[in-house]
């Protein structure tokens, strides 16, 4: 005979779920947040500053010397280590999703309004799943990185779309509202110029996947539960306690 499940208690929902006590806790906030290590390249161990306003998804990375502002979006499994190169800056309602990989070069960093950063992203920008971004790079505001892309030693000025696959690197930079067609590799200044302009429909297309993903930091929060306890789990009451 086929078991007949409870639709109420298919799925569930860390906060507010009557069944929760008939599970084992769950820790829905496991993420590594913490300094550098001291090395002769890093000699001081710098925590991470992230804004309360975002979230960090489960079994995500942040190491070392990185900013992320307000509005933030870290999807699960992200990795932010800023053990070599470093400083990184992620701007307002950026996202990074799934599988995002962050890191630096020693010692190889870009001027951005007069202070140096081995990886700077700006705001509003969307980087997606399984994309690598490797400083020094600059990414400006509003553009957006595809699926499985590289980022490395470069500069996209505002609005630039890069499509799944793609290559953007040896120093190049990318002048605003430019679309890198998928799987393309430039790695030239030449190419970089030769770019055509974003179609309108992809310029939509980025901004709805920002404007979609803005809305998650405080979303994903509230569906973990009102209260964080010191143990990491989120909740809608004292579960400790219990």
């Amino acid at each position: 005979m086929s078991e007949i499940i409870n639709p109420e208690k298919k799925y569930l929902s860390v906060g507010g779920n009557t069944y929760f006590k008939g599970y084992c806790p769950i820790n829905v906030y496991a993420a590594f947040i913490g300094p550098n290590p001291i090395t002769s390249f890093t000699p001081h161990a710098y925590f991470p500053r992230i804004h309360q306003s975002s979230f960090v998804g489960p079994f995500s990375s942040i190491i070392g010397a990185v900013e992320i502002a307000e509005n933030v979006f870290i999807a699960p499994s992200t990795s932010i280590r800023a053990d070599e190169g470093y400083p990184f800056y992620i701007g307002k309602n950026t996202n990074l999703q799934d599988g995002v990989t962050l890191h630096g070069l020693e010692d190889e960093r870009i001027n951005v309004n007069g202070r140096l950063y081995s990886i700077y992203i700006g705001n509003n920008v969307s980087c997606a799943h399984g994309s690598l971004i490797h400083g020094p790079c600059h990414i400006g505001d509003n553009c957006f990185i595809g699926f499985k892309s590289i980022v490395f030693n470069a500069i996209l000025k505002k609005g630039v779309y890069v499509s799944s696959d793609c290559v953007v690197t040896n120093g190049v930079t990318i002048p605003e509202k430019r679309f890198i067609p998928p799987g393309a590799s430039i790695d030239s200044q030449e190419k970089a110029d030769s770019l055509s302009r974003i179609p309108p429909d992809k310029e939509a297309f980025a901004e709805e996947v920002s404007r979609v993903n803005s809305e998650f930091p405080s979303s994903y929060s509230l569906s973990f539960g009102r209260y964080r306890c010191s143990c990491g789990l989120t909740c809608d009451g004292p579960l400790c306690s219990d």
